[in-house]
């Protein structure tokens, strides 16, 4: 009934106007009136949400920034007929999107400009697959690590969750102008690029641990001690690409992203030394089991009283440590925790993202012995995998991965 209709009625009775006066009255009373519940309202922090990370730089954001606490990875491809014009069109669209949105501005088509007033540390990272250098012509300008992985006999890849000609990772504090973000950024783009797979992730939540702690993933483990920090001499070196031969991409890196699943029903089975001797490390501080503190050495030569290595030649540390100066890369994980199988408890994992300068003489070496044996192979599985090379940072008026694109 339309309220010009005759008999038409609001439904707000004399009893409920004057049941809604009491109560207004008595929260008054309370010291609850109308300008206390604003003035409390007012009183919350709000400077988390208003935090910034700024886009234009040297480099891309999202790599070295501290992780923030969501991080969604959303794969895309170009049609079959794309062309150089197709892929600068989404590069430039996604750089003056992302460069407004990070800063708490709505995007140029944005229908929905409150969801980006507050950004929350929203970063924005644009990835190119290996398709996109023959899509562009500049086949001779693709380093020979942004290919696909080699296979492993430990992977069982699903394709919901492999391959790609273009990235977007997007991270934020909090989910909502994440997903805005990517719903701003995907729109943009439709006519050029379809979305291939969207993994979603999260870490501790902002100020719920100390700055700077190893996060935990889903087996309960401390999970990326050894990590490469920025602050350390080496971070440049072993990230940042720098090279004469693929000069365009200096300043930019390339990235690895594995989804690993966690088989936590057959793990919850495991004792807790067990559990232990399968990482090499404690789980109620991440110390090696030759250790007391987290970031302590490993020996990996102690011998208990009956000569057995004190840390098993087989666990994952003793297999994931890096046995060459150059055999480090920078890890930027996200837990995931979806909707599991009918009659399984969980269907959980981790986003396993790698920034390194060359894929072949970083990353390889390490994934290749952690997939001859490693003895928490039991329990992951690789189930999805993806390289895209990362364009350095632009400047205002410029977009990302001109260097390419632009030869």
């Amino acid at each position: 009934m339309r309220r010009s209709d005759p008999g038409y009625s609001s439904g707000v009775s004399r009893r409920h106007i004057l049941a809604s006066g009491a109560l207004a009255a008595g929260a008054a009373g309370l010291g609850w009136g109308t300008r206390d519940v604003v003035a409390r309202a007012n009183d919350v922090d709000t400077a988390q949400g208003s935090s910034t990370v700024p886009f234009y730089g040297e480099h891309q954001a999202g790599i070295a920034t501290p992780p923030q606490a969501w991080g969604t990875f959303v794969a895309f491809d170009l049609p079959s007929q794309a062309q150089r014009g197709d892929v600068v069109g989404v590069l430039t669209a996604w750089t003056e999107d992302a460069a407004r949105l990070t800063q708490g501005k709505p995007g140029l088509a944005d229908l929905e400009p409150e969801l980006a007033a507050n950004p929350s540390r929203l970063t924005v990272t644009i990835g190119l697959g290996p398709r996109v250098f023959a899509v562009t012509g500049t086949e001779q300008h693709r380093p020979p690590w942004i290919a696909p992985l080699p296979s492993f006999d430990i992977d069982e890849l699903d394709e919901k969750f492999t391959g790609g000609d273009l990235l977007l990772q997007v991270c934020a504090d909090d989910p909502v102008p994440m997903a805005h973000a990517i719903r701003v950024l995907s729109r943009s783009v439709k006519t050029r690029a379809t979305v291939r797979w969207v993994q979603r992730g999260f870490r501790d939540a902002r100020g719920s641990v100390p700055e700077g702690a190893t996060m935990r993933n889903l087996m309960g483990q401390v999970d990326g001690t050894n990590n490469l920090s920025p602050k350390e001499p080496d971070f440049g070196r072993l990230v940042w690409h720098n090279s004469t031969q693929y000069a365009w991409l200096n300043g930019g890196t390339s990235m690895v992203v594995r989804r690993i699943e966690m088989e936590l029903d057959t793990w919850d089975e495991l004792g807790r030394n067990d559990r232990e001797l399968s990482m090499g490390r404690t789980l109620v501080n991440g110390a090696p089991l030759t250790g007391k503190d987290e970031h302590d050495e490993p020996d990996f030569d102690a011998k208990d009283r009956f000569g057995i290595p004190v840390i098993p030649p087989s666990s994952h540390i003793a297999r994931a440590r890096a046995l060459h100066p150059d055999e480090e890369f920078f890890r930027r994980a996200y837990n995931y925790d979806d909707p599991p199988s009918p009659g399984q408890v969980s269907n959980s994992g981790l986003i396993f993202a790698t920034f390194q300068a060359d894929i072949e003489k970083q990353f390889l070496p390490i994934q290749r012995r952690l997939a001859e044996f490693d003895v928490l192979n039991e329990w992951t599985t690789p189930v999805g995998s993806a390289v895209f090379a990362i364009p350095p940072g632009c400047e205002q008026g410029d977009f990302i991965g001109r260097p390419l694109t632009g030869l």
